[in-house]
């Protein structure tokens, strides 16, 4: 395999739980959520904000067609921080110790351009990466493969020195289709061994 030059992490899902129906859960109770994602498809149109639009903006379209779930509407912007949570602890510590390794961090995210800021305040490991690619600021979006090839261009890197991890098979797909070294991320433990496995990382490190 040849020497990696970069670390790519994903964020929701690997960094950042992104399970919203959990917050509704607890907010409005799984009844109520049941219904109101039904009612609204929420996850397609929290794509347009993946894919550049703004998420108040988005917010404000959608009351008007759905007025019974206004409230709801508006937590998905008013408790962001608390629809993208919680932290994955053992993955933030990998990233971490990343970076004290010397070893070049980026994030390839599907993710808002005006609420990426939100969750970095929120969680200050997501401004430790040394390039942000997010498809809100690039209007690109995963698994598009036009969104890794800005990032070859962009970093100037070849393709096989670059090891992505993302929880998506999907964009997993993507990635190694342009000849990236990807792992689909299930759990920290095995991104660990993973990363334990490319030398670029001790065990005592990865823990």
């Amino acid at each position: 395999m040849p020497q990696i030059d970069a670390v790519i992490f994903d964020i929701g899902n690997v960094l950042i739980e992104w399970q919203p129906e959990n917050f509704y859960d607890r907010a409005i109770g799984p009844d109520r959520r049941r219904a109101f994602f039904a009612a609204t498809d929420m996850h397609r149109h929290h794509e347009e904000i993946d894919r550049g639009a703004s998420l108040p903006g988005m917010i404000r379209r959608l009351i008007p067609r759905y007025p019974e779930w206004q409230a709801e509407l508006r937590m998905w912007h008013d408790n962001w921080n608390d629809l993208a949570a919680p932290a994955i602890p053992h993955s933030v510590r990998l990233l971490e110790a990343l970076k004290r390794n010397g070893v070049a961090v980026f994030t390839l995210t599907n993710f808002g351009h005006d609420n990426f800021p939100l969750s970095q305040q929120a969680f200050p490991f997501l401004t430790l990466f040394d390039r942000e690619y997010v498809s809100g600021r690039l209007k690109l979006i995963k698994p598009d493969p036009a969104i890794f090839e800005h990032v070859e261009r962009d970093c100037g890197l070849s393709p096989d020195r670059l090891l992505f991890a993302d929880d998506r098979a999907d964009n997993i797909a993507a990635a190694a289709a342009r000849g990236w070294q990807t792992h689909h991320f299930t759990n920290p433990q095995g991104w660990a061994d993973r990363l334990v496995a490319e030398g670029l990382l001790s065990e005592e490190e990865a823990q």
